[in-house]
């Protein structure tokens, strides 16, 4: 069975993310997208184990203290961390993987993953990002402001990653999303694995 390939999706919060990822990944086979674990609580029509895994903070930094965690940061007051067996079980068994972390969690995994492949996705203006911030009506304005200030600090980090798309049109977005996924599987390297009973079949004589 081909390993499977470990991506990371960065994005400041607002640009659409997590939108777009749920567009896609069910259309596509064998890849899904990591759940982490939070501190924070649970917003309207989140599900346990499907969202996040809800702990509380005494149970994160007793799993920060284990070494259980790929990469972990701490956000606005709660704590976010991907488990490292988790993911690699999944990759283990042929599962492309997709973390939903920031640019720091990023660097952190690619000491661990140094071929994980990366995606930025940036909003079209900062105008157009507070507005969608605004319009989540999920923070206050206080909250959307400190937002805005640590989008601008994230998004200087576009360049470090593999991939960078624009998510001005969504369904145009979504597009260029889903073939980043599915290009890097029609790889060679892939597909004579993948093929490789067939390869030997066809160009024997």
């Amino acid at each position: 069975m081909n390993k499977g390939t470990l991506y990371i999706v960065s994005a400041p919060s607002g640009a659409g993310k997590t939108s777009l990822l749920n567009a896609i990944v069910g259309d596509i086979e064998n890849l899904t997208v990591s759940v982490s674990h939070t501190t924070r609580d649970s917003r309207p029509g989140e599900e346990e184990g499907v969202n996040y895994f809800f702990v509380d903070v005494a149970s994160f930094k007793a799993s920060i203290d284990q070494g259980d965690f790929l990469e972990y940061a701490e956000v606005f007051g709660n704590f976010y961390g991907t488990s490292q067996q988790k993911v690699e079980e999944l990759l283990t068994n042929g599962q492309d993987v997709i973390l939903e972390i920031d640019w720091q969690g990023a660097k952190k995994v690619r000491e661990i993953f140094p071929k994980a492949l990366g995606v930025f996705i940036l909003p079209p203006s900062k105008a157009a990002l507070q507005e969608r911030l605004t319009n989540r009506r999920t923070d206050s304005e206080e909250v959307i402001h400190k937002r805005m200030r640590k989008a601008c600090s994230e998004m200087q980090h576009y360049d470090e990653y593999d991939y960078l798309i624009i998510n001005d049109n969504f369904t145009v977005a979504a597009e260029q999303l889903k073939a980043i996924f599915l290009s890097q599987r029609c790889q060679s390297f892939y597909q004579s694995q993948k093929h490789a009973d067939l390869l030997v079949e066809l160009i024997s004589e």
